[in-house]
């Protein structure tokens, strides 16, 4: 019997970097870059960059519960970006690049909640990462998808994202594809 697949929309700074890393986790069937969290629709990537529509910069992440525990997806989310860092994510700032979790089961919500709760004495600052149900997604612009994958040379690539998997690679070895 097949299992029933299950997402999650994570935010932490870009959605290039998101996406990125949860493409190499077992158990993640598919990721998709958009925008949620804010209150304007088809928002476009201008629109979400200008920090008026209220959107995150977010990756849907669909995987299968039998595959990757969401305990496993949230301890990756959480070294791949600073949850205690307020719209900012190195030198990406403004609200799009916020920490936020959007789940899509009560069940979810429960789980990120206790995550969070355990994970808080782990850090200096308290944990921003802002915890909401999902309303509405947005994917990005076909340019935006699997676009480390696609320019794994273009500048923010080289130093941004490239430094980031690299860590989550050598961090988490046995969890990636």
């Amino acid at each position: 019997m097949q299992s029933k697949n299950e997402r999650i929309l994570l935010g932490g700074g870009c959605f290039w970097c998101t996406q990125a890393i949860f493409d190499m986790l077992k158990g993640v069937v598919k990721t998709t870059p958009g925008y949620a969290g804010g209150h304007t629709k088809n928002p476009t990537y201008e629109q979400v960059c200008s920090g008026d529509t209220g959107h995150a910069e977010v990756t849907l992440v669909e995987y299968d519960p039998k595959s990757v525990s969401l305990e496993k997806i949230l301890e990756i989310f959480f070294k791949m970006h600073d949850p205690t860092s307020l719209n900012r994510q190195g030198a990406d700032f403004g609200t799009q690049y916020r920490s936020i979790i959007l789940y899509t089961t009560e069940s979810q919500k429960e789980i990120a909640k206790e995550f969070i709760k355990k994970e808080q004495p782990e850090y200096g600052q308290p944990i921003v990462t802002e915890l909401v149900k999902l309303d509405k997604f947005y994917p990005a612009e076909e340019y935006h998808q699997k676009y480390f994958e696609k320019n794994p040379y273009q500048g923010y690539c080289t130093f941004v994202i490239k430094p980031k998997v690299s860590r989550i690679e050598k961090d988490f070895k046995r969890d990636l594809n």
